[in-house]
Formats: C-alpha cells, sequence, structure tokens
C-alpha cells in the first residue's frame, strides 16, 4: 500500500473523512470515485455510439470496481454489461463465400466450422497480436526460462515448437478477454506446467466464461494443423511431434475439471449437452483408442450428474467443445501415424 492510498479522502459534499478502501462517503453516500466514473461512463457512451461494442464494454467493465457492489448503480451497470457482452457475441462474423455457403443447412455446427476457419485465418492475418504478446517482458522472460528447460529434455528445435504451440493458446485467450473487454495479463509461462493468463476482473456470466476458455484451444489446435501442415508438406519428423505434441495438450486442456478449459466450458453446458459430449467422447474414444478419451468421457459423465448445470444451455460452447474434441482427436492419430 502506498502512502497516498493510507491517507483519508475528505468528501466534497459534506467534508467527511473517507477511510481508504471506501467507494462512497459514510456521511452522505456520494460515490467517491465520481469523476472518473462520469469519464468512464462519457468514453462507453462515445464507443457505443461509434458502433466499438468491445470499446463501451471495456469502459462499463472498469466502472464496476470503482461502484460498491450493494448499490443500485453497481446493478444497473452490471446489467449493462451484460447486455453489451451478449450484444457482442450477437455480432455478424464475416460472411462465408461462396465455397463455404454449404455449412449454411448444418446451423450451430456449420456456425462452428466457419469459426474455427476464421481462427486459422487470424493466425495467419493477425500476426500483430502474437507478436505483441512477445513484448511483455514476463512474458518473454518465462518463455526464454520455459524454452531453457524443455531444452535440455528435448533439444532446441522441439523446445522452440513446443512454447510457440502453448503460446498461441494462451494468445486465444487474451483475444477473447480482449473482445469481451475484460482486463488480463500478458500469458506468463510457467516451466513444466505451461502458462497462464491471469483474469483482472472475472467474467459475468457462464456463456463468457466459455467462450474465454474454450478459445484457447481453437487457436491451439488451429496452430498444431499449420504443424501436421508442414509435416506432410515437408516430411519432417520434427514437424510431426510438435502437431502431435501440441494437439495432445489442447486435448487435455479440454478436461472438464478444476481450472481446465473444458470445465469452463462445461460450466455454460446443460446436463442434457454434458451427457452427448461424454457419449461423443466415448465414441471418439473407441474409434481412435486414444487412451486420453477415456478420462474425458468418464469425467463428463460425471459433471453431467451433477446438480450445478444451468438449465439453459449454450449451443455454440457444446458444438465448439465437441468439434474441438474430435478434431483433436483426428489431428492426435494422424499425427502419431
Amino acid at each position: 500500500m502506498t502512502l497516498a492510498s493510507a491517507i483519508p479522502v475528505r468528501c466534497r459534499g459534506c467534508s467527511t473523512d473517507i477511510a481508504p478502501g471506501l467507494l462512497a462517503c459514510p456521511g452522505c453516500g456520494s460515490l467517491v470515485h465520481a469523476d472518473a466514473l462520469k469519464e468512464l461512463s462519457a468514453r462507453a457512451s462515445r464507443a457505443a455510439a461509434d458502433g466499438d461494442l468491445t470499446g463501451a464494454l471495456q469502459a462499463w467493465r472498469a466502472l464496476l470496481p470503482m461502484l460498491p457492489p450493494a448499490s443500485a448503480q453497481y446493478a444497473i451497470v452490471q446489467e449493462r454489461v451484460r447486455m453489451l457482452s451478449r450484444d457482442v457475441d450477437a455480432e455478424p462474423s464475416p460472411q462465408p463465400s461462396r465455397r463455404w455457403k454449404w455449412l449454411a443447412p448444418l446451423g450451430p455446427l456449420g456456425a462452428a466450422i466457419w469459426k474455427f476457419k476464421v481462427v486459422l485465418v487470424a493466425l495467419a492475418s493477425k500476426g500483430q497480436l502474437l507478436v505483441l504478446g512477445l513484448t511483455k517482458a514476463s512474458t518473454f522472460f518465462s518463455m526464454v526460462l520455459s524454452f531453457g528447460m524443455y531444452w535440455t529434455v528435448f533439444g532446441p528445435r522441439f523446445a522452440l515448437g513446443l512454447v510457440g504451440s502453448i503460446y498461441v493458446h494462451e494468445m486465444g485467450h487474451v483475444a477473447a478477454l480482449a473482445r469481451y473487454g475484460i482486463p488480463a495479463s500478458a500469458p506468463m509461462f510457467i516451466p513444466g506446467v505451461g502458462a497462464i493468463v491471469r483474469m483482472h476482473q472475472a467474467p459475468l456470466t457462464r456463456v463468457e466464461d466459455a467462450r474465454v476458455g474454450l478459445a484457447g484451444p481453437a487457436w491451439g489446435t488451429a496452430a498444431a494443423i499449420v504443424a501436421y501442415a508442414i509435416a506432410r508438406a515437408t516430411g519432417s519428423a520434427l514437424w510431426l511431434a510438435i502437431a502431435h505434441t501440441g494437439a495432445w495438450l489442447n486435448l487435455f486442456n479440454l478436461l472438464p475439471v478444476w481450472q481446465l478449459d473444458g470445465s469452463r466450458a462445461f460450466a455454460a453446458l446443460t446436463r442434457a449437452q454434458r451427457l452427448t459430449a461424454a457419449a461423443v467422447l466415448g465414441v471418439a474414444w473407441a474409434l481412435s483408442h486414444e487412451g486420453l478419451l477415456i478420462l474425458l468421457a468418464l469425467v463428463a459423465a460425471f459433471r453431467g450428474w451433477r446438480a450445478d448445470a444451468p438449465d439453459e444451455g449454450d449451443t455454440m460452447a457444446f458444438v465448439s467443445y465437441v468439434g474441438l474434441a474430435v478434431l483433436l482427436t483426428i489431428l492426435t492419430v494422424a499425427a502419431s501415424r
């Protein structure tokens, strides 16, 4: 705590001393951060008027920590954030070209396939975002430490591919968090474990959390596909190993347990959707004999019988989860051969 933050603030309305940490004056109830709240509110309104839903969402989210959680203002802003979040989800995606029109009759499945195609394009066209993460000292130096550790075990070339795969996965989370205006840190690598992105504010809805959680495996899957394509084109066993490892790690992240990405997706699924996902995972195991799928199917079935499932599920999260699981299974099996 700095000295400035420890000094009481005097209310401009009633001259009452306001203790550090309070958000409202105990004397007259006026808000401590009134000026900042007005500025952020105006910024949100300007962004919304310009059609920048993400900018508006980011500004409204920034208001929440400055408002007393029990206040009417907090409830109003929270509801506005929820509405804007739904608007961001409903934003029209770029329309498929004619050769992709066959996806339209597939409904949510077709939309999921199209969105995954967009992720592949993003890896190729939005290199600026991937490079931006490397400019953060915490990301760069923790990545170097992880690279050094993996180098001693697997050699430099595979270590570089492994670290790159993990990085792309984490930047998928960063991109989704930025889309919803959720403040978060840059990726931080943990040698021997992987990497994490710390959210400075929790998602307000299960749907948001599911979208953010699945963005990592989606980007990671795209990176594994790129590695597999290079392996097939060059005959490189190294690229094949990178593709297999990347696919397996992203499949592992779909485990619906603890803080893994699959658990965040399952929080937005109904019991029927969870049990259906478990059945698909079981069929995928029977066809592929990939042992990891047994664990995924069992945990998914267990989550399906729990009482924490919502009454109304997120169809896109369900289709994305199942689609990623099937695609990663195919990729894992193909790369292992």
